[in-house]
């Protein structure tokens, strides 16, 4: 490796951790910022007087870094990417209660994107636009787990942005596309609906029709079939892992979401491989 390819991956690597920090603050935040909207919404509605929050605002921005047990404010090193957490030993400074270990993985996480997509693609608009997916991916999968949420202000961007990335066919012909946006859709919401019909419960979220569509939309139709066995089995698996090892309750509702994520980028980066060799291309 020559030092122009070691400064672009150590570069690569710096605004991976950097973004992984602000993806951090997004699952953290976004749900909190959706709740408070739907306790404003249910209150209006009901012609209650607004809660009183103090003139404090709260959304992504505000209020700055602080300990979500103590509610100290964080000091500029507390917010290192990755290296704070080492340097505090996955503690809070000044109550020691533990910190999630969802920041440090995030954060590694998204590290990881930038330097596997720039080594792959280089300084392209292609990179560019495969780090992002990846990247609303990851934030989806940390929100989906912590809440079983699929924030609307995240599906609905990466569908649109999806068909707006294969005008030209980056990742699918555009046609694959439109017809991947409502195969994806369609599909999990027929199988929502005719398992509501059979059992009377609800077998999903209506999330994960919106990010199958978005996935859809990204890398067409033809890798639906893929993404789709992908997440099964690996929500199959994961389930199974989770029952035998921890006793978790078998009738707790588990996030799909993340396994359609991870179905997603793999087909991403290996998907076109997998249709060629199923078409016998």
């Amino acid at each position: 490796m020559d030092i122009g390819n070691a400064a672009l991956y150590g570069l690569a690597l710096v605004i991976g951790l950097c973004v992984g920090s602000f993806l951090n603050v997004v699952i953290y935040r976004l749900p909190l910022q959706m709740q408070a909207g739907w306790r404003r919404d249910s209150r209006d509605f009901l012609g209650l007087a607004p809660e009183d929050d103090n003139g404090e605002r709260f959304n992504i921005a505000f209020p700055a870094s602080h300990c979500t047990n103590c509610r100290k404010p964080l000091r500029l090193w507390h917010n290192i990417p990755l290296f704070s957490y080492l340097l505090l030993r996955g503690r809070c400074k000044y109550c020691r209660e533990p910190i999630s270990l969802q920041y440090p993985l995030v954060e590694v996480a998204a590290a990881a994107i930038f330097v596997f997509f720039v080594h792959c693609y280089g300084l392209s608009t292609q990179a560019f636009f495969a780090i992002l997916f990846s990247l609303m991916l990851l934030a989806l999968t940390g929100i989906d787990i912590k809440t079983q949420l699929l924030p609307d202000s995240l599906t609905y961007p990466l569908l649109w942005l999806g068909l707006l990335v294969n005008l030209n066919g980056m990742f699918a012909p555009l046609e694959s596309a439109v017809i991947g946006a409502l195969a994806g859709y369609l599909s999990l919401w027929s199988v929502y609906w005719l398992f509501k019909l059979l059992t009377g419960k609800e077998g999903m979220g209506h999330g994960d029709f919106k990010l199958l569509a978005a996935l859809g939309a990204w890398l067409g139709w033809q890798q639906l079939p893929f993404i789709i066995l992908l997440s099964s089995l690996s929500g199959a698996l994961i389930g199974i892992a989770l029952v035998i090892a921890l006793g978790r309750d078998r009738h707790i509702p588990i996030a799909f979401g993340p396994y359609l994520a991870l179905g997603g980028w793999i087909a991403l980066v290996w998907g076109d491989a997998w249709v060629a060799r199923y078409l016998g291309i």
